[in-house]
């Protein structure tokens, strides 16, 4: 099992997430639960759809890491 890098940003209306590791792989939502759920299902359909077409599936490859710096 694989484990892709999302990263759920806060709009002004909605949140978003995309995969930096699969370019094109995104998803929206009104709440954070409701995105986290459709991103999964995006993945699933981004992966799917590259095999499908012979295409290589990406490796994981993205890290994230939080930075602490001062006010």
């Amino acid at each position: 099992m694989k484990q892709y890098t999302v990263i759920i940003e806060k709009g002004e209306h909605s949140y978003g997430a995309w995969v930096p590791d699969l370019p094109g792989c995104v998803a929206a939502a009104e709440t954070v639960t409701e995105v986290e759920q459709l991103i999964k299902e995006a993945i699933e359909f981004h992966v799917e759809g590259l095999r499908e077409e012979g295409l290589e599936v990406p490796e994981p490859a993205s890290r994230v890491i939080q930075v602490a710096v001062g006010a």
